[in-house]
């Protein structure tokens, strides 16, 4: 099968490898579509960091090069013998997160937390490559939900914003400020939306708020001269209970740590690339919450993604317009990010393309 392999940084190729077989517990997916994001592009531009390509991973054992994708939707076209509830022919979505299912956190269903966690796409193989392996228990049945395999393939990245609204125990009383619209930023409005919630998000990109609007955004801040978010609280009288930080920025924390009235919950989607100075003084007297989120509960998390991405009835176009080939993986998809220069909020791959096609979302 042909495949995009990471042999380090700047170096992605699209080689022909052995169609995976699958184990007792897997299933063999003939890939649809599969998505990419800030972290695969992170990857190539300056890593590997979490790539296993010099030094075997602990939990996976992988080491060397790798094909990466943890964004994965497929048809079934193999099952492992010792798996029942799924059979040829389903399309499925992958979480990507494999749990041991026995640990202290996995017993009380915070799968994400497990003690020996891995990711497939970032720990071994993934899924940019005609076929992948994956773990059935990683898996969730699109079926039911009258889904497209694009649509499927955004599940995903929505099952992190879903994870991340629920970190924040959001509900529709509450005013939410979102920072950053870029992909989780974009699926996290919506989810935030469909909650019931007060939305408004701030990106210094014109054309990004635009798509938050049409998800479900009320408020809409472009930082430039006087405005600010804090000058749109205060305009439209709005007191925010729950700051979603998904930029990863320096500025977007230190302005959800400036906006942020009492009681407020701020939750921490980004990743900071360097320690960060915080007023701990601050934080205990007006008694804010700073929460963390990293990946999601697949059993919870991506069933309720999928269910979002089916609600939609406008379709995920403007998210993801386009599929991309492997070939063009590099050129029109992994740079373009990692330069901050991508016209897509989503990138999807189709490694049975030779040229880019439209999306089909419905």
């Amino acid at each position: 099968m042909r495949a995009a392999v990471y042999h380090g940084r700047g170096d992605v190729r699209v080689e022909d490898v052995p169609i995976p077989v699958p184990r007792e517990d897997e299933l063999l997916l003939r890939v649809s579509a599969v998505g990419i994001c800030g972290t695969d592009a992170h990857e190539y531009s300056t890593g590997p960091h979490m790539f296993p390509i010099a030094e075997n991973h602990p939990v996976s054992g992988h080491v060397g090069p790798m094909i990466p994708g943890h964004e994965i939707a497929g048809v079934v076209v193999a099952t492992g013998s010792a798996v029942t509830s799924f059979t040829e022919g389903m399309l499925v979505v992958s979480g990507a997160g494999i749990s041991c299912g026995e640990c202290h956190w996995c017993r009380r269903g915070r799968t994400n937390l497990c003690r020996s966690y891995s990711t497939l796409g970032l720990h071994q193989h993934g899924g940019l490559a005609e076929f992948v392996a994956v773990p059935a228990n990683t898996c969730v049945d699109a079926g039911p939900f009258g889904v497209t395999p694009d649509t499927a393939a955004l599940a995903q990245p929505m099952s992190i914003a879903v994870h991340a609204m629920r970190r924040g125990r959001l509900d529709s009383d509450d005013t939410a400020v979102i920072i950053g619209a870029g992909g989780i930023g974009a699926f996290l409005t919506y989810a935030a939306a469909q909650v019931g919630a007060t939305v408004l998000v701030s990106d210094m990109d014109q054309s990004r708020l635009d798509i938050a609007g049409a998800l479900g955004a009320k408020y809409l801040v472009r930082p430039h001269g006087e405005e600010s978010i804090k000058a749109k609280l205060a305009r439209e009288d709005l007191i925010p209970t729950v700051i979603f930080e998904v930029s990863g920025s320096l500025a977007g924390l230190s302005e959800s740590l400036a906006i942020a009235p009492r009681g407020c919950r701020i939750v921490l989607v980004g990743l900071q690339s360097k320690p960060v100075d915080i007023e701990i003084r601050t934080v205990s007297l007006t008694e804010l919450e700073l929460i963390g989120t990293n990946a999601h509960v697949k059993s919870t998390d991506l069933t309720e993604a999928l269910r979002l991405l089916a609600s939609r009835a406008d379709g995920w176009e403007d998210i993801a317009p386009e599929a991309i080939s492997l070939d063009d993986l590099v050129s029109d998809g992994l740079v373009p990010l990692a330069e901050h220069r991508s016209t897509r909020i989503k990138t999807l791959i189709d490694p049975w393309i030779a040229a880019t096609r439209k999306t089909r979302m419905s």
